[in-house]
Parts: C-alpha cells; structure tokens; sequence
C-alpha cells in the first residue's frame, strides 16, 4: 500500500485540493511508519522539505479526535514560529474539523479559555508557557493533557546541548507522568548530519530503543559567494554596503549580520541608499527587539509579496523555519560562530523544489573571512559541531525544584526527591546531591520549612512570582520605545542608552529625547544630526573542529573559487604570516610565534579550552592575554622553552576546585552565565563552571598531544 493510501480520505482529499503532484521524500517515509508504529520518531531533512507536514499528515489520519481531551501538543523554540505553523496546522485541520489552539503569551485569551472548558484537537506551545501551566495552573495540566497521543518538537536541534533543552527534557518527563497511557513523540530537524548526533537526539526523547530517525539525504545545490571589505567594529564599510545594495536590489533577500545593532545599521543604510537612486523602500529590520506587530507586518508583506522585491535584514529571529515565502538570496555578514548556524540561514533561500540556494558571505576581517572559509569547508564535508550535553544539570534541578514546589502548594523532602529520582533528565544527579541543594534553597529562603512539607520561602517568592520564572535563559531589562505615542519596539538597557544618544531601531535612526527609568520608557525622535550610532555585541563560543580546520586552510595551498579576488588575497596574506611555521599534524602541532621579547602561541582550538588554558596559564604565574576571536594568547617575558616546559609539566586537575571556588569569590560575575546557577551551593556552583564554561578534559586531552611549532628565525 502506498503512503498516500495510508492516509485517511479528508487527508486525501486536502493533497488532492492543494494539487500536490507527489508527497516529499520525508512524507512517503514518515507516513509509512508513523502510521504502522508508536515508536519516537526525528525526522530530519533539509529547510522547506516538508517536515511539518511529514508529521501532522499520518498523525492527523491515525489519531481519534473524537475522543476527549487534547491528542497531540506541538512544541516550538519560537512563539512566531508557532503563529506562521498554526496557520498551516489550522489548515489541514479544518479538513477534519478537529480545533487548534495558540498557547503562548501573546495568545487568545477567548481562545485558551474554551480549550479549559471542552479540551480537545491540538495545542501550539513553547516550553515556558508549558512551565507557567505546571507553576500556577497545575490542574489545567491534568485536565488538558492527560490523554495526549503524540507531542511534535519543531526545530529540535535548537534545543539539544543548552539549558532550554535541559528544562524541556525535565517537562516531558513530567508530563509523561499525568498521562493516562505513553504519548509518541515525533522531532523536526534541519541540521543533524552526524551519526554520533543521532544517539544524543534518542537519548533527548528518553527512551532510545524506541526512537527512530528518518533522514532524507537529498542533496541541496548551493551557490556559494565570500566577498571581503575591510572594515571596524564601529561601522560597515560603504564599499560593502554599495556592493550588497546592487547584488541584491532586484531580489528577495535576508540579511544576516552578527548582532542586533549591526542588522539595524545594514536596514538604514541599505534604505538610505535605495531613496537616493529611487529604488524600492521595502528594506526592513527583523529581531527580537523590533515591536511584534512590525515584526509581524514584515512576515507577512515577505510572505505575500509575489511582484515586488524586498530586504530583510534580520538576527536569529528569521533563522528557524518562519515560513516567509520564496528567498532568492541569503547573505552573511562575517562568520557564523556554528555551522548548524550556517545551515539555517542558507537553506532559509531557494525554497521552491529544484532551486538551488544562494548564499553571499561579507566578511570585514582576516580572522572572520578565515572563520567562514573553514564553516564552509566543514559544511560541504557534511559535519556539524557535537552538541555537549550536560550530564549534570544542577543549574536547572534549582529551577525545576521552585517549580515543583510552587506548583503543588507544599511538599514533603521524600516527595521532592521521589519526584526528581523519577525525572531521567537529572538521573545522573544522586539523592543526596538533590537534598544539599534543596537544603540550601531552604538556608537562603527560596524554600520554607512548615511542619513536614516544603513550600516557597520569602526569598524564593520574589523569583518565582515575576514573570520571568518560566525560563531558562536571562531576560535583560527593556526599555519601550515610542515617539509621538507611537510604539517602535524595545531596547535592553546599556552603556548606549543615554539622552541625546542616537540609536538604530526599526530600519531608522532616532535621537533620544528622555528616558524614564521608573516606567521603562524611551522617549525618541528623528535623528536629525547625522551622528553615527554605537552598538555592540556579544562573542559566541566557536568549536575546536572550526579552529582545526582554520589551521589547516592556513597551512594548505588550496585555492577556493568561491573566494572573490580581494579575499583569496587576504587567505594568501594570513597564508605568508604562518609560512614560517612547518606544520603537519593539525591535531596536536601548534604555532608559537616568538617575537625575542615576546611570545604569542596560537591555541586553534575550542573557545572552552581557550578559557581554561588561559586559567591555566594564570595558575602558572605565566601572564597572558587571550584573544579568542584569532585563538591566540600573547605571552610576556617567557621564553618558549619556559613555556613548553610549564605547559608540560602542568596538572590541570591539582587544586581545581580550590582555584574555581576562590575565582567566585573574587569574581562572582563568571557564573551570570547560567541564570540559575547563581542560586546554587559554592561547591556546586563550581560543578557547573566545570561543565558549562570551561572544558578540563579537552584542555587535559589537548595538553596530552600538544606540540608547540616554533617559527623558522
């Protein structure tokens, strides 16, 4: 029997009225199975193959809709990630007259409420609405998801190695446990090529025997163009800037700079150039901080606009699957710190079947032309970076133990510890470890002891009552920004942000007029001046296979005709520096480049390992500077024996914790980087800076192989 034949006839019948030719090569697979099966499945197949409907077609045949309660819950990274899928979920339903509902913050109020009244169809939600359910509307959970059938994880690969994906790990399990019988679970991915990755993925579901992955492996054909324009961090180069303006005026194109105050200076000056040789005016920004109703209007004039062209400059906001309609181009201004990054963004162009995607790559900077030459080389090889799962996770038990807590209005000590031991996300986290931290939760009064049960102290009160509970990642404090009355979008506060400042802000420059601190209001108008604003942005960290394989370029004689004249000579330049080195082995042989009074080493590798050799280094009395964006530590008065010999003899494991656990003390900011991670004991806090932010094993295995190559003097 064909997969077609395996649907049910309003399914049919919708195929047969959107005049489908044939089902995807995701769809035939996955239909078959998911039909026949109550495995786990990932579907894992190239941006705009079809995923969605990969999933919700066998779903949407095999499920009893007429049965109470909600059947299957859909879980997305982004909420307008479920507005663009509702539309489309919403559509195939109405062939079943089965209802789906928007759970999320900016959702309908009318609309959650009859869902409450008769539970029933389908539910679009985030992991940290899903969080606000279990903390303050427990019953609601009982009473909606009870008889759940399948849970659909778009974007998957977004969450797996982070916090996020911990803390959704932690809500199936949870979930699992009020359901009447064992919900399926069915993944959406775009950028899993490993093997390896695979047994992470499984291992994310919770039960790897039964999960199966689909890969459709046809090849997508990508046009691929680097330009190099030297530039600074204050601004882009307006060479550039000309360049990217003709490359792309008569097309539909997203733009990808690295930070949010860059993508608004290429939307200004983009526009700006356009009014002045009277092109078209559909140049827009698109992040997180632009106010949701443009950020809406700008999908959907993308998605509707068949005649005219358009330019989206944008951040990771248009990087998951938003289906704004046919891209033409894809450009990246300087390098991706990921290549599953990179994947994203070029696969978001040549949507239609049998278009190839193009992808133009602006770099302003040797280093990041040679960061993006070595994503390119490794994507075409088909790696993608390891996902580092923590194995740990105390930074998120904190969280899940206030959430447990509030949610059932008071708990003995067994109960809580029964309840996280049966939770496998922290199945590598003994009891005895849970009751340390619940009984310093206790000390500071997150948590109050009455009688035999546990409830949310005084302390604990203020965090989770404020709206920002639900999630596992820092929310800076924003600032609205209006002028005249009229709402433009939001700013997080910073050094920038300041009366009589120019600011980007929704493809335009404004002047600030008056902040007021006690509201959280900017007051802004036109900018007039012509002052350039100032911006900045935050590093990511890079992997140690990117680093290896910026060593390699450097020390091959490859050309790349991919490279425009200016960037192959700018690989040739980086080329000569290093050509006094005699390299071989990029897994274990390093430059040290001694300069007499002076020594710089460079490290190529991991961003992790770059901060622990760095507290390595100060360990060892030997002062260094580390720049991790060429991976290189400058190193005063050492020879390059003195350092080969210190290097040798270290013991990266002596006295770890005492070093970790005095690093607190003095700087107790290191930790910012886990929200929760603050909340924790000392000697846990330094657990989770050996996990999370420095790598002692990689830096010990690295150390192990390490030998450092000295230029030919």
């Amino acid at each position: 029997m064909t997969a077609f034949n395996l649907l049910s006839e309003p399914i049919r019948k919708y195929i047969r009225d959107k005049k489908w030719e044939s089902l995807r090569p995701i769809q035939e697979a996955s239909i078959q199975r998911i039909i026949s099966t109550d495995n786990n499945y990932i579907l894992i197949s190239r941006t705009a193959s079809g995923k969605t409907e990969a999933a919700f077609l066998p779903i949407l045949s095999k499920v009893n809709f007429k049965e109470p309660g909600v059947k299957v819950l859909y879980i997305s990274p982004l909420i307008a990630l479920i507005n663009d899928q509702f539309l489309r979920v919403e559509s195939l339903c109405e062939y079943l007259d089965v209802p789906v509902t928007k759970w999320h913050g900016e959702a309908s109020k009318g609309a959650k409420d009859r869902l409450l009244k008769s539970p029933e169809g389908i539910v679009l939600i985030t992991p940290e609405s899903l969080e606000a359910m279990f903390v303050n509307k427990p019953y609601n959970l009982h009473h909606l998801f009870s008889t759940l059938e399948y849970i659909v994880i778009d974007e998957i690969h977004s969450f797996l190695g982070s916090d996020r994906g911990t803390h959704l790990q932690s809500l199936l399990n949870r979930l699992q446990k009020i359901n009447i019988k064992k919900f399926s679970i069915v993944g959406l991915s775009a950028t899993v090529s490993d093997a390896n990755q695979y047994i992470e993925l499984k291992e994310f579901l919770g039960d790897t025997d039964r999960t199966k992955v689909i890969r459709d492996t046809t090849p997508k054909p990508i046009n691929a163009l680097f330009k190099y324009f030297a530039g600074s961090v204050e601004e882009l180069p307006l060479p550039l800037l000309k360049d990217l303006y003709i490359r792309t005026r008569d097309r539909k194109v997203l733009i990808f700079p690295n930070a949010r105050g860059r993508v608004e200076e290429v939307a200004v000056k983009l526009k700006q150039i356009s009014e002045k040789v009277g092109g078209h005016k559909n140049y827009f920004s698109h992040h997180s901080s632009v106010d949701k109703e443009v950020r809406e209007y700008v999908e959907f004039f993308a998605k509707n606009s068949t005649l005219q062209n358009f330019c989206i400059s944008c951040t990771s906001t248009l990087e998951l699957g938003i289906d704004i309609g046919n891209v033409d181009d894809v450009v990246q201004i300087d390098a991706t710190h990921s290549i599953a990054s990179l994947i994203q963004r070029v696969g978001r162009s040549g949507r239609r079947e049998g278009k190839a995607s193009n992808l133009f790559l602006y770099a302003t900077e040797p280093w990041s032309l040679l960061q993006s030459l070595a994503c390119w080389m490794l994507y075409q090889e088909q790696y993608i970076e390891p996902v580092s799962v923590n194995k740990k996770p105390y930074d998120v038990l904190v969280h899940q133990l206030l959430s447990i807590v509030k949610g059932s209005s008071g708990v003995s000590m067994t109960q809580l510890l029964d309840e996280i031991a049966g939770n496998l996300t922290f199945s590598n986290i003994s009891p005895e470890e849970t009751e340390d931290v619940i009984r310093y939760l206790t000390s500071i009064d997150f948590f109050e002891k009455l009688g035999h049960e546990l409830i949310i102290g005084m302390e604990g009160e203020e965090v989770v009552n404020n709206k920002d509970f639900y999630s596992l990642f820092d929310t800076p404090v924003f600032f609205k920004v209006s002028s005249g009355g009229v709402k433009i979008g939001e700013l997080p506060l910073s050094p920038q942000i300041r009366e009589n400042e120019n600011i980007y802000l929704s493809a335009k420059i404004w002047s600030i007029k008056d902040i007021d601190y006690q509201t959280k209001k900017i007051e802004v108008l036109p900018a007039k001046d012509g002052k350039k604003p100032k911006f900045s942005g935050d590093a990511a960290d890079t992997a140690y296979q990117i680093r290896e394989k910026m060593l390699e370029i450097l020390m091959s004689k490859a050309q790349y005709d991919f490279l425009d004249e200016v960037a192959q000579q700018i690989i040739l330049l980086l080329r000569n520096e290093f050509s006094s080195f005699t390299i071989n082995d990029f897994k274990k042989e390093r430059p040290l480049l001694d300069h007499n009074e002076r020594l710089t080493f460079y490290s190529f590798t991991s961003s992790k390992i770059n901060r622990t050799l760095k507290l390595l280094l100060d360990g060892l009395k030997i002062e260094s500077t580390l720049d991790d964006k060429d991976s290189s530590f400058e190193i005063e008065d050492h020879t390059a024996e003195e350092l080969k010999t210190a290097l040798a003899r270290s013991d990266i494991g002596q006295n770890i914790d005492e070093i970790l656990t005095d690093l607190l003390e003095n700087s107790p900011q290191i930790i910012d980087f886990s929200k929760w991670g603050k909340y924790l004991p000392v000697n846990y806090q330094v657990k989770v800076l050996k996990e999370k932010y420095f790598d002692f094993e990689g830096c010990h295995a690295y150390l192990k192989d390490l030998k450092l190559i000295k230029n030919n003097q």
